[in-house]
């Protein structure tokens, strides 16, 4: 609805916001915050009733936009276009030590520093840092009202994202001039959250699978446009302690 009709001295006026799209947001991306969509588990702290970052109704297994606090059901899932992929190398400090922040972000084809495996299989520096390999996922998240977001998969979610690159590399589509694979951002992807494990414990993690290509040209433009503000070095993304508890712990 871009209109709101309000009563002024007896009469009624109708307030046309859409006339005036756009006024007062005087923003660049700079300004504003990429939310991550990450799984909660079972000592998140947002599934703490005591903890101050609780969010009201999350509990493990949800799915939660960190800027919003919006919680999704894992198993009913979130409907996700992909607009853009990004493999980084991440220099953390331990926790108990860490400002919050990377020490440093490296990107795929840099040269990266040694590294030697410890006993928790993290790549240690010779600082003693540690490089945790991340595969960025930015996303539009559809519903309502479309919203861009970053999911950010590591250590044992690293499998879950080859298997949806190669779902989306996979895609071939008869055109004009023979087969082609179409652009990340023209199907729609179904994201849920599964209980997985190992000998070092129980977690969730993604599931993804493939609903079909996008029929609303609306959001294709979202999509692509989104897709290219990432692509230019555009949208800018804040790593931080809150997103590097995310996912599995293993």
């Amino acid at each position: 609805m871009n209109n709101v009709t309000t009563k002024k001295n007896g009469a009624l006026a109708t307030v046309n916001f859409e006339a005036d799209a756009g006024q007062g947001l005087n923003m660049g991306q700079e300004d504003l915050a990429l939310p991550f969509l990450k799984v909660l588990g079972q000592l998140s702290p947002e599934c703490n009733k005591r903890d101050a970052k609780h969010v009201e109704g999350a509990e493990p297994g949800m799915i939660i936009n960190t800027v919003t606090n919006e919680v999704y059901d894992g198993v009913k899932g979130i409907d996700v276009i992909p607009v853009h992929y990004k493999r980084q190398y991440i220099e953390w400090q331990d926790r108990g030590e860490s400002q919050g922040a990377p020490v440093k972000i490296y990107d795929a084809g840099d040269d990266l520093p040694s590294t030697t495996r410890d006993k928790f299989n993290k790549d240690r520096l010779a600082n003693g840092n540690y490089l945790e390999t991340t595969a960025s996922h930015f996303v539009v998240v559809l519903g309502k009202n479309p919203s861009t977001a970053l999911i950010s998969m590591k250590a044992t979610q690293l499998k879950i994202s080859r298997k949806w690159n190669s779902m989306m590399n996979g895609l071939k589509m008869q055109g004009k001039n023979g087969m082609f694979t179409p652009p990340s951002y023209s199907h729609i992807y179904k994201l849920k959250t599964v209980q997985q494990s190992n000998d070092k414990g129980t977690w969730f993690g993604w599931d993804v699978s493939r609903i079909g290509p996008i029929s609303d040209a609306g959001v294709y433009k979202i999509a692509k446009d989104f897709g290219t503000s990432v692509s230019k070095g555009d949208v800018k993304v804040k790593h931080g302690n809150q997103e590097s508890k995310s996912e599995a712990p293993y």
